[in-house]
């Protein structure tokens, strides 16, 4: 039986941008990633890149108010882990407009508060970051 059951979105219509190349300003995360049975790698992938930026399950009233392309978390890529069944190494890029500038709080709130008890996956677990020097020089 499946354990998940895709709500009103498909994510990876959104948040899965493979032809997406990376800034330098961008905040890069590595997530590694085990979907829940018959969620494909792709959207568990975009569904880390939405929960943790921009996306909710519905549509909202507030979704018309700003620009998503401008906030929104973009999984870029999607590797399988080598010797490991059905967990993928899944690279998300964030813009720094999301972000409080010198706030470590806000930043790791973003990526990692609100997604590790999320539904279509099974496991998830950050492995790497990449801050951006644009972003460290907030904290001077």
């Amino acid at each position: 039986s499946v354990g998940f059951k895709a709500g009103v979105k498909d994510y990876r219509l959104t948040y899965y941008t493979p032809d997406y190349e990376t800034k330098d300003t961008d905040i890069l995360a590595a997530f590694r990633v085990t979907p829940q049975p018959g969620v494909p790698a792709e959207e568990a992938g975009a569904a880390v890149a939405a929960e943790s930026s921009t996306g909710t399950w519905t549509t909202v009233w507030t979704d018309g108010l700003t620009s998503l392309d401008r906030y929104k978390g973009r999984c870029y890529h999607i590797e399988a882990v080598v010797g490991e069944e059905n967990q993928y190494i899944c690279y998300v890029a964030y813009p720094l407009d999301l972000f409080e500038e010198g706030s470590v709080t806000n930043m790791f709130t973003s990526i990692v508060g609100n997604v590790f008890g999320f539904k279509a996956l099974r496991a998830l677990r950050l492995e790497d970051l990449r801050i951006p020097p644009a972003y460290s020089k907030t904290f001077l």
